[in-house]
Order: structure tokens, then sequence, then C-alpha cells
């Protein structure tokens, strides 16, 4: 009897560790030969499913393996596309069940956050109405953390060391330059909804005196009388005041502090709040004012990534093989935690239904309580996600990341018309 071949791939935004799971993913499937034919996987996501755009992970040896875990980025491609429902868009699964059963594809795991984790309930809704023998395991990642059903998303360790170790190294920047009017430095990141990132940077700080001063997230409504009243104290104090924002802060009526254009589904593009709060400083207050925004840099640094981080992403990788390999349809690999401190975890499953499109927001007990920065237990949280260091390889003085060239898998049907 033939088996059935395993396909995995990558959606949303790509993270420092996402190749780690890949990685893992690909060792864990080999390892069972006995019950998975060939490793493929899609390109650019469920796009890629649907255009038939495979990938043969087959070239890839043991020693590639180790040097893609150590790889950033998306090695596969990634993409933000949401597959209808499937009673709205027959079609739609018409086509994706067709190139599954063209590849003979008996799981697929797709590794990705909240939006993802629906795409999986999604085809193993389909599978089932289906009747096509398919087992659909999601796999958690975002920088954002704010995947439910996971103490964790793989992805958001290694985004808070960034962005910790940005604010350390600013704040060092700050106390050395001294200013008549005073300074201030705005550094915004990630987190539409929630803001997780935003208070990682707390992490920077051992004590009240050290960056950042204020944190600003989307879960507390934006004041500004009590936000500048922060501000020029800290800056009285010490003659500098470093915040940290959140790309996505609203106002008190829910109001974004700053967006830009939609995109062609309507969705809303972040980015500039971290500048709109550091003119309002100055236009206030008149100090001297600079701002930055990682972007891009925070979820791309490889050369930061976090220990914790790297075995989470791993490890969530071969669990989901293995709970597709003991038929567990409709499950996310989830890490649960079990100790603080000494920080102990394992990886247990969750209905992906229970958790798909759902958004987990930084906690009222870790938020202070004036809504400016993060509590004790915020940190005793965070710490032992940023913890252990993973050192990368360099070349000629910059990271030696490999880039493979894989084959892209025979198409077998009529191109792909939606």
């Amino acid at each position: 009897m033939n088996k059935a071949n395993l396909l995995y791939a990558q959606s949303g935004g790509v993270t420092a560790v996402i190749n780690a799971t890949a990685a893992s993913v690909i060792e864990a499937a080999r390892a069972r030969a006995d019950a998975v034919g060939r490793v493929l996987a899609a390109r650019h996501g469920i796009l890629g499913a649907l255009d038939e755009d495979l990938i043969d992970t087959a070239p890839l040896s043991a020693a590639d393996l180790r040097r893609l875990a150590g790889t950033p980025g998306g090695a596969f491609g990634s993409c933000r596309f949401d597959l209808d429902a499937p009673e709205a868009n027959r079609d739609q699964y018409d086509r994706l069940f067709a190139v599954f059963a063209a590849h003979d594809i008996g799981y697929f795991l797709y590794n990705g956050g909240n939006g993802s984790m629906d795409t999986v309930a999604k085809v193993s809704r389909a599978a089932a109405e289906r009747g096509y023998p398919l087992v659909c395991v999601g796999v958690p990642k975002t920088v954002d953390n704010d995947l439910e059903g996971t103490d964790c998303s793989p992805g958001f360790g290694s985004a808070a060391k960034y962005a910790a170790t940005s604010m350390l190294e600013a704040g060092l920047d700050l106390a050395a330059m001294t200013s008549r009017v005073g300074r201030a430095f705005v550094l915004e990141v990630m987190g539409r909804n929630a803001g997780w990132l935003a208070a990682a940077t707390a992490l920077a700080a051992r004590n009240d005196d050290e960056p950042p001063h204020v944190i600003l997230m989307p879960e507390v409504p934006f004041d500004e009388e009590a936000f500048l009243a922060a501000v020029c104290s800290t800056v009285s104090r010490l003659g500098y005041c470093a915040i940290t924002v959140s790309e996505g802060i609203r106002r008190a009526d829910g109001s974004l502090l700053m967006e830009q254009d939609e995109d062609a589904k309507g969705h809303v593009q972040l980015g500039g709040a971290g500048q709109c709060i550091a003119r309002l400083i100055h236009a206030r207050l008149g100090y001297k004012h600079h701002w930055a925004i990682p972007d891009y840099l925070q979820r791309a640094a490889g050369h930061l990534v976090s220990a914790t981080d790297h075995a989470q992403a791993r490890a969530v990788g071969q669990a989901a093989v293995e709970y597709a390999l003991a038929g567990r349809d409709g499950v996310m690999a989830a890490i649960r935690r079990l100790a603080d401190a000494p920080y102990r975890w394992d990886v247990a499953p969750v209905a992906v239904a229970a958790v798909a499109n759902l958004e987990r927001q930084v906690p009222a007990a870790f938020i202070r309580a004036d809504g400016l920065h993060v509590t004790d237990a915020a940190r005793a949280y965070l710490r032992p996600l940023i913890e252990g260091e993973m050192p990368a390889c360099f070349a000629g003085g910059l990271p030696d990341y490999p880039r493979f060239a894989l084959p892209g898998v025979p198409r077998r049907l009529a191109p792909y018309r939606p």
C-alpha cells in the first residue's frame, strides 16, 4: 500500500525561527519513513497548494537542515491569504483537494498564527465532508504572541529579545548625550491589537530609571495628558525619556492613533504611531525627539535568536508530525508552561477550532495600574522566553545564511483559474 505524503506550508509574517520548525518537521517525517512517503512543501503557503506549486524537500541533506534551522525568513515562502468557508466557495476546495489527491497528500501541516489555524479548521472540515483521508495539524508561529491556546508563540521570544536589546542599546546612547531642553526617544514595535512585543522591552530595564520609561500598548486607551505628564516627570528627573509604542495603539474612542493605507482586502496597514508620539512630545513639551521603527528587522534578526524560542520552534514541528501520524486531526501543537522558575514547558494538542481567529491580548495583571508600563508578573512571564543564545555562523563579516534552490514537483493538473 502506498504511504501518504506530507505537505508542509508557511503562512503569515515570517519569523527568525520558523525555518527551525520547518527543519524539525522534515526531520521528524523522514524518521517515520514507515508511515510517510514524500515530504513536500507548498511555495507561498496555501496559495502554493492551490496553484500546485509544490517543492520536493528530498534534496535537503541533514547538514542542509541544520543550516536551515538557523536561517530567518521563510525558506518556502509565505502568504497572507484566507480560504473562503467551504460552503461559500466549493470550487476553491475542489481545486485544493484535486491537488492533494494528485500528489497523494494524507497529512497537511500549516505553520502560522490565528488566521492560519482557521485555515487548518476549514480544510479539516472540508476533508471530512468529502470523505477525503487527510489529517490536518496546526503549527503555531507569530511574533505578536497573540495566538490563543498556547502559552507563547514560536517567533515571539526572538523578536522580544531583539526589541528589548534595541531599547537597551538605545538607552545607553540616550544616557550618554545631554540636552538643555531634554530628549525623548520612541521605539515603535509590531502589535496591531496586542502589546506583547512592547511589553517585552521592559526586560531592558533593571530599575525604574532605565529605559523604557513608558510603554504604550493597544490594551490601554491612549491618554494624552497622563502620557505627557509621565514623560515630563521622567525628563525632569533624568534629562531624557525612552518610550515603547505598539503600532496599534488607540484612542479612547477606539480609533487608531496612526494608520496607513488599506490593502485590496480592506486591511489597514499600520505604521507611524511612533513618529506621531515623538512629534506630540516635541509639540507639547519642546524636547528634542527621535523615533525608530524596526519593522521587518524585529522578526528577521537571525543573529539574535532566543535559544528558548528556537527549542520551542523545533518542538512544535516534531510534535505536529507525531500528532499527524497518530491521526489527531484538527489540533495545534501548543506550548504549555509548567513552571516559571526554573522555567519548564512541554507541548500539548489543542483543538484549532477553539483558537482560530482569536487574539490573545496582554492580560490586565501584566499592565501597571496607570497603564503606562508593565508589572513584575509580566516580567516573570516574559524573561524565560528570551533566554539563551543561538550564535549565527558568519562569513565575510556577515551572517552566512544559505539560499536553497529547491526543485519544484512536476504539475499534474491544469493551471488554477480561480
